[in-house]
């Protein structure tokens, strides 16, 4: 699979939706994760990451405007034991809940499926970090409707074991712009990661549309010592 540019790849997609970037750094000495979101409308748009304990969650920028918290309210990053969680959706909970209960993640999403906003059926997407012995492993999962039809719910796992420095996988919720929001097809896309984490978010933050993006949250583990660093941007401010 040929790796690809991130920066090229969010420049020219005026609209990914949301994604999940999971890798290791170029240097080799940090697990690295991201995800993002998107709106194009004003209840989408009213959002901003905030920390809630070692992980984060979604609130309403101004309450007042909030029209519908369904899918927009919820907690993309969890932490449990030695595990990172990250989703597009309140399936960060029952991964956290039911692995917590000794379940697998391909268990746990099982039980879910995409979003219920037609026509998009917008797929849930999902990673998972594993660290154990100074090192980790990865898996992620996109849940998604037959190409639009919902009485068929299709479910895929990707599991990325002794990552290779410098690069990492990208999944997103759709594949451009459009009415209805086309899903994303295929493998999550294998893409180069460098630098260090200011110079990491810059870049992601940079080559996300300007008038599209919303919020942006990126972590690196030191894999040595377990130490976590992290960034969020959010337009709303």
């Amino acid at each position: 699979m040929k790796k690809l540019d991130i920066a090229q790849e969010l420049s020219s997609n005026a609209y990914p939706g949301r994604g999940i970037i999971i890798g290791k750094s170029d240097c080799g000495k940090y697990a690295v994760t991201a995800y993002f979101i998107m709106g194009r409308s004003v209840n989408s748009r009213n959002r901003v990451f905030v920390e809630d304990g070692e992980g984060i969650r979604t609130q309403a920028f101004d309450p007042s405007k909030l029209e519908d918290p369904h899918l927009i309210i919820y907690a993309p990053v969890r932490v449990l034991g030695n595990k990172l969680i990250v989703t597009n959706g309140d399936q960060t909970d029952t991964i956290y809940e039911l692995m917590d209960r000794q379940q697998t993640f391909e268990q746990s999403l099982r039980t879910r499926e995409f979003e219920d906003d037609a026509p998009n059926y917008t797929p849930r997407i999902s990673g998972i970090l594993h660290f154990e012995d100074k090192g980790f492993n990865y898996a992620m999962s996109i849940l998604k409707s037959a190409n639009g039809d919902p009485s068929s719910c299709q479910r895929y796992t990707f599991a990325y074991a002794n990552p290779i420095a410098g690069e990492g996988r990208f999944i997103h919720t759709y594949m451009g712009d459009g009415n209805p929001l086309p899903s994303f097809e295929g493998e999550p896309k294998l893409v180069g990661i460098s630098g260090n984490i200011d110079q990491f978010t810059d870049m992601l933050w940079n080559n996300l549309n300007e008038d599209n993006k919303v919020s942006l949250f990126v972590r690196y583990v030191e894999l040595e010592t377990g130490k976590t660093e992290t960034r969020i941007i959010n337009k709303n401010k």
